[in-house]
């Protein structure tokens, strides 16, 4: 499986960090030893000092998607996960300055940490609200009505290019 990362899909965080608003999908892969199940713990890792955290919509494919077009994608979605995007933000930026690739600061163990699975037909992901909470202490709201391209564009254009599989988790 794989984990395929959209990147500036909010408006306001794209806004943030002093980015365009992207005038279409783009994405990045993470490697699968990104990944960490929720309750399990995020690695600071040493190379950086600035460590961020953007919560994020996770989406599980449930069956093979090649091609599948828009109106057709969302019957091969098994479900859904909050997630959280780890970014080691003085890395990516020193990388972008230096017009190099920016996977060391985003493609680290544990960074795309991943929260229970919940079943596609339980959840109305059209204005579902999410909260982020380190020890307790709220850092981050999101809501998918926000999204600059919803989840079915999402995937018709990740689609379109690579094939996805049971398993892939699309964030």
């Amino acid at each position: 499986t794989k984990i395929i990362c959209i990147g500036r899909n909010y408006a306001k965080h794209a806004a943030e960090l002093g980015n365009n608003i992207p005038s279409e999908p783009f994405y990045f892969i993470k490697p699968t030893t990104c990944y960490v199940e929720d309750g399990g713990n995020i690695i600071y890792p040493d190379i950086t000092n600035n460590l961020h955290h953007e919560l994020e919509l996770g989406v599980i494919i449930g069956k093979k998607m090649s091609k599948v077009p828009k109106e057709e994608v969302m019957s091969h979605v098994a479900g859904y996960s909050v997630t959280i995007d780890v970014t080691c933000r003085d890395l990516q930026e020193k990388c972008k300055a230096e017009r190099k690739p920016w996977s060391i600061s985003k493609c680290l163990d544990t960074h795309c940490a991943v929260g229970p699975f919940i079943p596609a037909e339980n959840l109305n992901i059209t204005t579902w609200k999410m909260i982020l909470k380190v020890n307790d202490d709220e850092r981050q709201h999101a809501n998918t009505k926000d999204m600059l391209f919803d989840v079915p564009t999402l995937l018709e254009y990740v689609n379109r290019h690579i094939t996805l599989l049971p398993g892939d988790l699309v964030q």
